[in-house]
């Protein structure tokens, strides 16, 4: 799932680039710990359809993402969100799952709501590979978007790629009991987003690569923003 072939990826490319203009005219924050050229910096062969633009404005969304806490704290969150999306994707390469095999194991045909964009339509999209009709029903009720109908839409807006990611960031436990924003805002380190993130899979040395990975890239993140990465790097 979370390596994708670059000819998926590079169809988004075209309808990127006129979302990308929509979404730009939209109100950012005022400002981000992670500059352009910094985020340039850290994802240097990054796909198109991931612009800065689009992030500021998911941000939005999420006023409390890199604005909670000290400013150690905050490019902390920022560095780790951002490895674990670099991670996801192969360095904001791939927008959507790679292994087309998978795309129609994602519907719970248990939920009332089903999958009425049809049983292979909910596979992994965006920085944090959004998949599962549950999990498109939720995010599209939590930023107000029909994406149980239109999953699509995580693949063809820039912005409402990041919203679904940082939706994740701010409500996902997975295996760890705390979302990956508390768990760093309040401490815990590192380590506490990969487990809420996919600590099932890598975490308690069920798979150490994929973990230092992840961590590999946090450091080089929190190198580039200037700022110590911490402890409580492993899970």
């Amino acid at each position: 799932m979370l390596r994708l072939t670059a000819m998926l990826a590079g169809l988004v490319t075209a309808a990127a680039m006129i979302t990308a203009v929509s979404t730009a005219a939209h109100a950012a924050p005022a400002s981000f710990v992670v500059s352009e050229d910094q985020f340039n910096q850290m994802f240097p062969g990054r796909n198109g359809f991931y612009t800065y633009d689009g992030l500021l404005n998911a941000m939005n969304s999420y006023p409390g993402f890199a604005t909670t806490g000290d400013d150690t704290t905050q490019k902390q969150e920022a560095a780790a969100f951002l490895a674990n999306v670099s991670h996801e994707t192969g360095g904001l390469v791939y927008v959507v799952e790679q292994n087309t095999a998978n795309y129609p194991t994602y519907c719970d045909w248990s939920q009332s709501y089903g999958c009425p964009a049809g049983q292979a339509a909910y596979y992994g999209r965006g920085p944090l590979q959004l998949s599962w009709n549950f999990n498109y029903k939720a995010a599209g009720d939590a930023l107000g978007i029909d994406l149980l109908d239109n999953p699509w839409q995580v693949e063809q807006d820039p912005a409402v790629a990041w919203q679904t990611g940082l939706w994740y960031w701010f409500t996902g436990t997975g295996a760890g009991g705390t979302t990956s924003h508390d768990a760093v805002v309040n401490g815990a380190g590192f380590g506490a987003t990969i487990r809420a993130i996919n600590g099932g899979l890598e975490c308690d040395g069920n798979n150490p690569d994929e973990m230092q990975d992840r961590i590999n890239l946090y450091q080089r993140f929190t190198g580039i923003l200037g700022v110590d990465p911490g402890g409580n790097l492993s899970c």
